[in-house]
Order: structure tokens, then sequence, then C-alpha cells
């Protein structure tokens, strides 16, 4: 009986070590809360944050145009209260101007190369809470980009 009562004890715990392994292998490969994580710049609800990034730097500046993302540089999501985008995205001036009504930012030309040209490198955090359609920009860092 003794012995039996060892050799169970064995298997069990050879189980426990190899479950440990497999779990722990696992677990960096999944969806981690509070860990950011890259994804991909074409993703649906990035595209989302960047337009509600965007749309928050057009209300927050004094500029006679309208500007729109150029490029997506780098983008990453973090679990939270909901979804935080982490984006790093260039924003350059379009030929709409803030005046129009009814703007469509999809079909606004960039400015051509001259002196109304700009753009800006911009750091932007978007807070997403799906459940409750909710998406907000909470951090919006903008430096010009000298594209010459």
């Amino acid at each position: 009986m003794d012995v039996c009562y060892h050799l169970l004890l064995v298997f069990l715990l050879a189980g426990f070590c190899s479950i440990g392994k497999w779990s722990a292998d696992a677990f960096e490969s999944r969806l981690v809360p509070g860990k950011p994580l890259n994804v991909s710049k074409n993703d649906t609800d990035v595209k989302k944050a960047v337009q509600t990034a965007t749309y928050s730097f057009n209300n927050r500046t004094n500029d006679a145009y309208f500007f729109k993302a150029s490029a997506i540089e780098d983008a990453q999501r973090q679990i939270v209260k909901g979804i935080k985008y982490l984006l790093k995205v260039e924003i350059s001036r379009t030929v709409c101007r803030k005046r129009e009504s009814d703007v469509d930012l999809a079909n606004c030309a960039f400015q051509p190369h001259g002196l109304l040209q700009q753009t800006f490198l911009c750091n932007f955090e978007v807070w997403a809470i799906p459940w409750l359609k909710i998406m907000k920009t909470t951090f919006c860092l903008c430096l010009p980009l000298d594209k010459s």
C-alpha cells in the first residue's frame, strides 16, 4: 500500500509540473489584461480609434483646415476597464476647411507640397468601452514633422 501511495504521489506531481509548464506557455500567448499588445494597423477598431483621435485633434486646434491620418506608424491595444488604444499616427493637413459644413474627411485630399502642407507625428491614447458604445481620446501629444 505504501508503494502505491508513493507512485500515485509521483504521478500527481509529474502531472502538476507538466500542467504548470503548459499553462505558463499558454499564458504568454494569451491576451493578458493590462499588457499592451501590438495590433494590426488595418484592424477596424484601430481605424475607428484613429478617427476618434483625429476628430479630437481637429476640435482642439484653431487651424482653418481639417487634418486626417496620413499614416499609422504603430498601434497597440491594452485591456483595461475597456480597451485602450496606444497609437502613433502621422496626421496631415487637408484641403477641406473647417468652416465648410458636412465635410467627409475620407474624401478630403491632402494639401499639395507648399506653404500650407503640414504634418504632425502624434501619440494618442484612445479609450473604448464597446458595451457602452463609448470611444474617447484621453491623451494627445503632436509634434510637427519635417517631411522635406
